[in-house]
């Protein structure tokens, strides 16, 4: 079986407004990604989507159909304008229930002090498990292939150490670095392309550097099979020396 035939996939979903008013910068998708791609799980697509019922279920109705997991953070806080838990209810048509266990954890917690706020961050749709929070506050949820995490960055990376176990990923992706030094990507695009188009299985990126020491580009091979991107590698330096690029040599990925 193939690389291509076993791949599994995953699109996430970053919700709220103050992302795409840029008030928050988001780190969580290059978080995600990095770990995902551990778990033998390629990340397909990410969207971001404001705080808006119909728009968040319409893209998670699309996410969820098309990859085999689907991520979502953001939007499960106390808030009025908190309304992932009541989309992704919409989405798989069930209602929301004060998750028991969540109840419990939070009057541990709060005691008397247990609102109507905080109560928001309680609900679960019916049919849904929860994902665990070993960082602080109530814990994120999973339903059928989506997986609802917290927006705050640290608490995300918490709740993904309970997602990893529950994936059924595929082989791990790995990667090798070309650097190429003193050509832009003007020159080395037809060698890579060359590379490329006989490696479809593979990615194969570029990545530009412009430092006070001088400029080029890493170009970064993707794939499943350690030997294969070994072998790769040295094709693409040699196919680069080919075409006069001679400054093209592999380095430790960063």
């Amino acid at each position: 079986m193939s690389d291509r035939e076993r791949r599994v996939t995953a699109g996430v979903l970053i919700i709220g407004d103050e992302i795409l008013s840029g008030r928050t910068q988001d780190t969580n998708l290059r978080d995600i990604a990095r770990y995902l791609g551990v778990h033998g799980v390629d990340l397909a697509e990410a969207r971001t989507v404001p705080d808006v019922l119909e728009e968040i279920v319409a893209a998670l109705d699309a996410l969820r159909h098309r990859y085999t997991y689907v991520i979502t953070t953001g939007g499960i806080g106390p808030t009025h304008d908190d309304i992932t838990a009541d989309a992704v209810a919409a989405a798989f048509g069930v209602p929301l229930i004060e998750h028991p266990e969540i109840i419990a954890m939070m009057t541990a917690r709060w005691g008397d002090e247990l609102n109507a706020a905080r109560r928001r961050m309680a609900r679960v749709p019916v049919g849904g498990a929860l994902v665990k929070n070993p960082v602080q506050g109530p814990p994120g949820f999973t339903i059928g292939n989506v997986f609802v995490l917290a927006g705050v960055p640290q608490i995300m990376r918490g709740m993904l150490e309970d997602v990893g176990p529950r994936l059924e990923g595929g082989r791990p992706t790995v990667s090798r670095t070309v650097r190429v030094e003193g050509s832009g990507e003007g020159a080395i695009a037809a060698p890579l392309e060359t590379v490329a188009k006989a490696h479809p299985d593979l990615s194969l990126g570029s990545y530009p550097f412009f430092t006070p020491e001088g400029y080029g580009s890493n170009l970064v091979l993707r794939g499943r099979d350690p030997a294969v991107l070994e072998a790769v590698a040295g094709e693409l330096i040699a196919v680069l020396r080919e075409a006069g690029i001679e400054r093209a040599f592999e380095v430790e990925a960063a």
